[in-house]
């Protein structure tokens, strides 16, 4: 493997880590899943129902942008947040290749064993 493709490697898995710790809270993937309508919200509508403060929802909505996962645009004299599904579809993707590569593992671990 050359350094170029395990440069490439190493952040790939940057990344990735990356977007699993800012999904690794409750209210994160809260506001993702209010998120997932495909409508943009402000952090108002965001907030309706929660007992956290506009303050709150923002410092996790800037966890959530650093990490892609959502994009503020700003209207006026608020902002408001879309998903952006790019970085979630890379995980899934991601998962789908582990989860295969260890059914692989134990097909083979089954097939010594019943050997």
């Amino acid at each position: 493997m050359s350094r170029a493709t395990r440069d490439a490697s190493a952040a790939r898995r940057r990344y990735h880590a990356a977007v699993f710790a800012a999904l690794g809270d409750e209210t994160r993937l809260a506001l993702v899943s209010s998120l997932s309508g495909g409508q943009p919200r402000s952090i108002a509508q965001l907030t309706g129902g929660s007992r956290l403060t506009r303050q709150a929802i923002t410092k996790h909505l800037r966890v959530l942008e650093s990490a892609g996962i959502v994009h503020g645009v700003r209207a006026g004299r608020e902002s408001r947040f879309e998903l952006d599904p790019a970085p979630l579809n890379e995980l899934k993707d991601y998962l789908g290749r582990v989860s295969e590569q260890w059914d692989q593992v134990l097909a083979r671990l089954k097939n010594l064993v019943e050997s």
